[in-house]
């Protein structure tokens, strides 16, 4: 099994590029030596070369005559080049190659000068063939001296040449090895993750790249392949999941569809009976029991009644009608009490025998609560062993709260329409006692008066008096009539025209007097209530004017807009407003109250022989001060006209 490098891709790289920096410096170093020492050779032999030339200069000088001053500073000169050449010039550079034949050979050098240099500097004429003889001597050591360093540089020569070698040989291998290297340590662990990435996309997740470093690229793989690994088990996971999801957003659907159905059934149902037993069916249904009992807990929750069952035993229907609390698991609720699973226990002393009897083995027990008070609970019953979520607990706690609340809204709605009718019958009472207890009370004292005119045998008196009661009875069967007018009107929620026109068209064909409707501007539509109460003050309004002013043309003009505002006119006899007694003024007292029911206010104006004209102003958001005027309404619906 191959080893795996622990080492970096930074720091490969690192050593493999100081190992080639090494080498390559070492061997310029080396060539920079051996260029140094052939620079410094041949400045030698170059040097050597001046030197041969010194030697015929000085024969010249010698054969010539020269004076021995000039002979002496030539004999000077080439020992100041022998020195040159033994101690050597770092500055230019110069030195000699030494070895041993170079040593020796410039031995040979300096000992026939040492020879020769006396034969230069004695006194008297000086052969010329012996000069040319020595000179030629010296100038053949000088030769040897010249080829020993030319044979010393040959080998730096060679030297040179295969560093330049080495030198060219480094570059290819260096290339080489980076070539090696980025393929090994970049390109092809590249290759395996494109490789890899590749199958991956084809949706091969089980593809896996091998790791062989703990390098960078290592790492890199190292976490593609759990990548892959996280990719598998998702994809392997993802099917289940997506139906697990798919099933639990199902069960969701379904227990709002439930809910929705149930909370619609509840919020038509008219009457707690058919509310409840329609609710136990439903229930039954969503939550798949083999029965329901629906029971309702008294003020002190001492005794249990059942509202309504489904799918239950008749005889456990007739014996559990009313149940003592505790004396059974059902009806056992305390006030903390929560949605809990009963197993039912077969032996026949157990306070659930019937329900055991009846092949019952668990029991689902729903508190139902109004504002956290125990009102009565929900009976689930099972044939088998069950067990409740807390999304399904979550749907029979909404259920149980919903039906609570539907049978306060019936109560509430119960309680509404008594008093309802407790208003009607005092409203009743007040146009009653308003109008015709005051016409048979009049007509009361005509009849006394009448009594005492016969007594007395006053036959102008009696007529007087008959006149009067014909007048007060045809008045008490118009208020009569009027009075039923008023319960029989009937108002549209949408726009209150069509009531004011048919008000209009009732009053015409009571009195025979035209009348004209003209509505103006735009507004909301009023609520029911308010136009109940607004058709109430003008008809009290044009009651007045049949009963008071003698008119012969009546108007009702209608403003719409953020305050609404109704007037009534007529071209009759008129009134003080501020002196008015007797029937007139218990009319505008009708229509002041009726106003103020809804916020509303009543304006008259009207002076003697110029008519009348009375204005309801409406504020800009109208409501009855009672929630029940509709239902009084519908209540008076049911009169009929004479």
């Amino acid at each position: 099994m191959p080893m795996k490098s622990t080492a970096s891709l930074s720091t490969k790289l690192v050593r493999i590029g100081a190992g080639l920096l090494i080498v390559a410096l070492t061997s310029i170093g080396l060539t920079l030596w051996v260029t140094w020492q052939l620079e410094g050779g041949a400045a030698a032999v170059n040097e050597a070369g001046r030197m041969r030339m010194q030697t015929w200069r000085l024969t010249s000088a010698v054969q010539a005559g020269l004076p021995a001053p000039e002979v002496a500073a030539l004999v000077a000169q080439f020992d100041q080049s022998l020195g040159l050449l033994r101690a050597g010039d770092p500055s230019r550079p110069l030195f000699v190659p030494w070895d041993d034949e170079v040593e020796r050979e410039f031995a040979n050098v300096e000992s026939l000068w040492q020879v020769q240099r006396g034969l230069w500097l004695r006194d008297g004429p000086l052969d010329a063939q012996q000069s040319m003889r020595a000179a030629e001597a010296f100038v053949a050591g000088i030769d040897r001296f010249v080829q020993s360093i030319e044979n010393h540089l040959s080998g730096f020569t060679a030297i040179l040449n295969l560093f330049q070698f080495l030198m060219m040989a480094l570059a290819i291998a260096a290339a080489v090895v980076m070539l090696y290297t980025g393929y090994l340590y970049v390109i092809n662990p590249l290759g395996h993750l494109r490789a890899g990435l590749r199958q991956l996309e084809t949706g091969d997740f089980a593809v896996r790249v091998n790791v062989d470093t703990h390098d960078e690229f290592g790492q890199v793989a190292a976490g593609f392949n759990r990548m892959a690994a996280t990719l598998q088990s998702l994809y392997e996971g993802l099917e289940s999941k997506v139906q697990a999801k798919t099933q639990r957003i199902e069960a969701q659907r379904a227990r709002l569809e439930a809910l929705y159905e149930v909370s619609a059934f509840l919020a038509g149902a008219n009457t707690i009976e058919e509310l409840s037993r329609g609710f136990s069916q439903r229930v039954r249904q969503v939550v798949k029991a083999d029965a329901v009992a629906v029971r309702w807990s008294d003020e002190a929750n001492q005794r249990y009644l059942m509202l309504a069952s489904d799918c239950f035993p008749q005889d456990m229907v007739d014996e559990e009608r009313s149940l003592l609390a505790g004396a059974c698991a059902c009806g056992a609720l305390k006030s903390d009490a929560r949605t809990r699973v009963i197993p039912i226990h077969t032996h026949d002393d157990a306070p659930m025998r019937h329900c055991a009897r009846a092949g019952y083995q668990s029991l689902v027990s729903v508190p139902v609560r109004l504002q956290h008070r125990l009102i009565g609970e929900i009976d689930l019953f099972f044939r088998s062993e069950v067990s409740l979520n807390v999304d399904e607990i979550g749907l029979l706690d909404a259920l149980a709260s919903h039906l609570a609340s539907s049978l306060e809204g019936l109560r509430a709605a119960a309680l509404e329409r008594e008093a309802a009718v407790g208003e009607e019958r005092a409203l009743i009472a007040r146009e009653l006692h308003d109008s015709i207890a005051q016409s048979l009370a009049f007509l009361k004292i005509q009849v006394q008066l009448l009594r005492t005119a016969v007594q007395k045998q006053q036959p102008q008196q009696v007529d007087a008096t008959l006149d009067e009661l014909d007048v007060g009875l045809r008045e008490s069967i118009n208020d009569v009539r009027e009075l039923l007018v008023h319960f029989r009107t009937r108002t549209n929620t949408d726009d209150i025209e069509a009531a004011l026109q048919e008000t209009l068209q009732k009053f015409q064909h009571q009195t025979g007097l035209p009348t004209r409707l003209q509505v103006e501007g735009d507004g909301l539509p009023l609520p029911a209530d308010v136009q109940v109460q607004v058709l109430h003050v003008l008809q009290e309004a044009l009651s007045n004017v049949r009963k008071h002013a003698g008119a012969s043309h009546v108007s009702l003009d209608v403003v719409k807009g953020a305050q609404w505002r109704f007037t009534v006119r007529d071209n009759g006899s008129g009134f003080d407003p501020h002196h008015t007694h007797g029937a007139s003024h218990v009319g505008m007292k009708i229509m002041r109250e009726r106003a103020q029911r809804i916020g509303a206010e009543v304006d008259v104006v009207s002076s003697a022989g110029q008519g009348t004209a009375v204005t309801l102003t409406l504020p800009p958001y109208p409501v009855t001060a009672s929630p029940v005027a509709t239902l009084g309404l519908n209540l008076n619906e049911t009169a009929t006209t004479p």
